[in-house]
């Protein structure tokens, strides 16, 4: 079997000629399968999936599932005679029947045309049936309340919805990152999801979300809009910029940012919760299902991180000084104590995280004990995220002081060495809360505890034992890639979330961390083959089986995150 780590990093195959947006869009295309990838458009909030020989809609919610939001239980497509026509062929722009094509037309509606002598058969979620003929085509309009209604439309009115629909695919496509050859087909569906998973959140003034998925993530959650960012910012600058300002639009007074923002507010502390996921943590067991106090939410600190990347490909001056500003006020909740309502919750000057979403590995072994937990991947981006505050002051905010930052930068390398290394193991360990001076010991070997490679400054002898872990094929070294837990962890599963799976977003956090110490050649393998991954996977999906390479079962595909890092990287690999 060729080995996913070096199969293209011996001798990265060259660019391709440069694609047409046509082209790009024939490839994205070719992985609709109306399973995995609905048929959908940029701003639109309905969703058609197959189902037998026909088709079935639903709408995309916040905090619902697709069950919960059915449209049309079923679209069959008949001709003159009787017989069904299937589906042959999905576009970007249409779904085609054979003779007959179905296209968005506007956001909430869908139009028919075709085989004047076809018709439709529809089924309501009350199992009501209707049948209407095609004739000069027909339009689907489905309100708010999920009804639907169903019109004929003037003669070539289906053929103007589809041409319009083929353009603003194809000005999407247009702005796709060309990378190298072996890369652009999947590059290509990636940008797809992107504009796919595009949502309007009409309460905040009409502003675009590019959500994880339209299949039950429909909002902004923080550490998303910093992941899609920095895919996003290789074709429309411009829009990830956007993102970023929504997860920092709404800082709550003492600085900390909300872990979502969605159509109906943002959700900030655990007081926010929707009853189903207090419902799920019940289910599990967990001590912060129902708190006694509310508990702040957000996401890890790599938001300067995020920032940085973004300004990289188009500075805009006045627009990052107004966001750094919000960067630093959340960076400072972090370290504030537990009377501000900040992160610090023991004081130490380390924080820890006060509820599992905050960390965005809610499923790890690391909160399967006490909570608050000290975590090392915390400290390492606190780090982090201090110097490149620091950095992006020196340019954007004249006259700011950057010697705290940069001291209290030092100050968490050292505490992170000396309350979360373990000497006798070589590795980080997290910690529960403070019985002691130490707190108690979580022993879990997981991908938070290889996160300080990514701190400058690491002691060596730190730095030489995760290289050690890295490459340790019983330990995180699989064919597939870098699991989310050590395979020879008791708490290894390579099926549950974070809980031994491959994600995305922590092979590109570990890749740079690569970088930083030193050993770029194994960052470009493991990028190499994270990108090899999501090929042989079959698209951006959440996370996958790191024995299989595989989607694991109940991920959730066309995934945000995972098709802007998956562009992310195959632009740096493309250089």
């Amino acid at each position: 079997m060729t080995d996913p780590r070096t199969s293209a990093a011996s001798s990265p195959p060259s660019v391709s000629s440069t694609p047409s947006a046509a082209e790009l869009a024939l490839a994205a295309g070719g992985h609709l399968d109306l399973v995995t990838a609905p048929f959908t458009m940029p701003r639109s909030r309905l969703l058609v999936f197959r189902e037998g020989d026909g088709v079935r809609v639903h709408t995309s919610e916040y905090e619902r599932r697709l069950d919960q939001c059915r449209v049309l239980d079923g679209l069959v497509v008949h001709d003159v005679a009787g017989r069904v026509l299937p589906v042959v062929d999905v576009q970007p722009h249409r779904i085609s029947f054979g003779s007959v094509t179905l296209a968005f037309d506007g956001l909430r509606a869908l139009s028919i045309g075709g085989d004047p002598s076809a018709s439709v058969l529809l089924t309501l979620p009350d199992a009501t049936q209707s049948r209407h003929e095609i004739g000069s085509g027909l339009r689907i309009d489905v309100a708010a309340d999920r009804t639907v209604a169903v019109a004929t439309q003037a003669d070539g009115a289906h053929r103007e919805a589809v041409a319009a629909l083929r353009v603003l695919w194809e000005e999407w496509f247009d702005r796709c990152p060309r990378v190298r050859e072996d890369l652009q087909d999947m590059a290509a569906f990636c940008w797809w999801v992107l504009g796919a998973n595009i949502v309007e959140l009409p309460a905040l003034e009409g502003a675009r979300a590019i959500v994880p998925s339209k299949i039950g993530y429909v909002g902004l959650w923080q550490w998303d809009a910093y992941f899609i960012a920095v895919g996003l910012r290789h074709g429309d600058p411009e829009l990830a910029r956007e993102q970023l300002e929504l997860a920092f639009r709404f800082p709550r007074t003492n600085g900390q940012l909300p872990d979502v923002v969605h159509e109906q507010g943002v959700l900030a502390t655990s007081d926010d919760l929707p009853e189903s996921d207090r419902a799920t943590l019940r289910r599990a067991g967990s001590q912060v299902a129902d708190p006694t106090a509310p508990v702040p939410l957000t996401k890890p600190p790599l938001a300067a991180w995020a920032l940085r990347k973004v300004l990289e490909v188009e500075d805009a001056p006045e627009w990052a000084a107004d966001q750094l500003e919000r960067v630093i006020r959340s960076q400072d909740w972090w370290f504030a104590g537990p009377e501000q309502n900040g992160s610090d919750l023991d004081g130490d000057g380390l924080p820890e995280y006060g509820h599992p979403y905050s960390s965005g590995l809610d499923d790890s072994p690391v909160f399967d004990g006490p909570i608050p937990t000290t975590a090392p991947d915390l400290a390492a981006y606190l780090v982090q995220q201090d110097r490149e505050i620091a950095a992006l002051a020196a340019r954007y905010l004249p006259g700011h002081d950057i010697a705290p930052h940069l001291a209290r930068a030092d100050r968490t390398v050292a505490l992170l060495m000396e309350k979360l290394w373990d000497p006798v193991e070589r590795r980080f360990i997290a910690r529960g809360p403070a019985s002691d001076h130490d707190g108690e010991r979580i022993a879990s070997d997981t991908v938070v505890g290889l996160m300080p490679l990514r701190v400058e400054g690491l002691p060596q002898d730190a730095r030489a034992a995760l290289l050690a872990a890295i490459d340790d094929p019983e330990r995180y070294a699989l064919e597939w890639g870098l699991p989310t837990v050590s395979a020879s962890d008791p708490d290894f599963s390579p099926e549950r979330m974070w809980r031994g799976p491959i994600w995305i977003n922590t092979s590109a956090l570990i890749a740079e961390g690569l970088d930083a110490a030193g050993r770029p050649e194994r960052a470009r393998e493991l990028r190499e083959q994270t990108v090899r991954l999501v090929i042989h996977g079959g698209g951006p999906h959440e996370y996958f089986n790191p024995r299989t390479g595989l989607k694991a079962e109940r991920a959730t595909t066309a995934f945000g995150w995972s098709a802007a890092l998956f562009l992310d990287l195959a632009v740096t690999l493309s250089r």
